[in-house]
């Protein structure tokens, strides 16, 4: 009897462009910045990212682009959250708070924001896009992430 195997990696694969932005701008600040910029229309989706922590969450933009067959997605990269901890055993009972922060992407901790771009197959010009977003005073680095190299790219599928 024949044995047959059915590979699955062979399916499904997304493709899409990544670019990690570094700036000290709040999210809505940068997404203003984008679509004011790259002529396109970043909007805020009603709810935020949270994988693996239940106390961290990472803001998303998403803009589908269908004239030609895209999406657009600027994700946070940095969440700070403040944790409350009390200390017990003591004659005085003290609460004390502790600022933890989690990464979506853990390779790239110093990255500020990631802009993915799903391009269903369709050519990006890559390098475009980077000087067009170099061109943003208030941006102080961008550039390209190649995705297969990540090992947390799971935290890059949002639907």
């Amino acid at each position: 009897m024949a044995l047959h195997k059915l590979l699955v990696d062979d399916f499904d694969v997304e493709t899409y462009s990544l670019f990690a932005i570094h700036c000290t701008l709040e999210d809505y600040r940068v997404a203003y910045l984008l679509n004011k910029q790259l002529q396109v229309n970043l909007q805020r989706k009603p709810q935020d990212l949270d994988f693996e922590n239940p106390n961290s969450s990472f803001s998303i933009y998403e803009w589908e682009d269908e004239k030609q067959r895209m999406i657009w997605n600027l994700v946070s990269n940095i969440c700070k959250k403040e944790v409350s901890i009390a200390n017990t055993g003591l004659l005085f009972e003290t609460q004390s708070s502790i600022l933890r922060t989690h990464n979506l992407i853990p390779e790239y901790k110093k990255v500020n924001y990631l802009l993915k771009i799903n391009n269903d197959g369709n050519y990006i010009d890559e390098t475009t896009i980077i000087h067009k977003i170099q061109e943003i005073p208030q941006i102080a680095a961008v550039f390209s992430i190649d995705a297969s190299q990540l090992k947390s790219k799971d935290n890059l599928i949002f639907n």
